[in-house]
């Protein structure tokens, strides 16, 4: 009688930072609905910026970057990570399969072009469109407020977490 022996489950990193607690709450959304649809085939690492690093993304079959906007860039903490993960990282995770998802006042579109950047210079593959939430946020009280985003915008990173663990249980990425 031969023994059988479960499969390795796949990973997915959702490497994340938020000041406002409206980033965060577009990661957990994702994660949740990932988790729903993966099930026990799935992995998942919640990290925040601050403590992720290289080996949590080369452990990974895939990962998400999810970031306020702060001044047209990436936010500081996710920024420190790329400091300390890019040339770590570097030729050594060609093809790997990867997310995007900004929370911004009023654009985004800097932060998301910064990130698809640092995701081409690694070699890694974009494998959904950029989640791109726009709080319109722009006065400083505005600005610095907890926000609670409305269940459209969370609907669609629980949609991007249900494509991620369908596609890494498919194999497709």
């Amino acid at each position: 009688m031969s023994e059988v022996t479960a499969a390795t489950p796949r990973r997915l990193l959702v490497v994340w930072h938020s000041f406002t607690g409206a980033t965060r709450s577009m990661a957990q959304a994702l994660v949740d609905a990932a988790r729903e649809a993966g099930g026990n085939g799935l992995q998942i690492d919640l990290l925040h910026a601050a403590e992720a690093g290289a080996d949590d993304v080369l452990a990974a079959d895939a990962v998400v970057f999810a970031t306020p906007e702060t001044l047209a860039s990436i936010s500081g903490a996710m920024k420190d990570f790329f400091d300390r993960s890019y040339y770590p990282l570097l030729g050594r995770c060609e093809g790997k399969p990867y997310a995007l998802m900004v929370c911004a006042g009023s654009d985004g579109h800097p932060t998301i072009a910064q990130l698809q950047r640092i995701a081409t210079g690694l070699r890694m593959q974009e494998v959904a469109e950029p989640i791109l939430v726009c709080t319109h946020a722009q006065t400083a009280e505005a600005i610095a407020a907890v926000k609670q985003l409305p269940e459209a915008e969370l609907e669609r990173a629980r949609e991007l977490g249900a494509l991620l663990a369908a596609g890494l249980e498919l194999g497709i990425f």
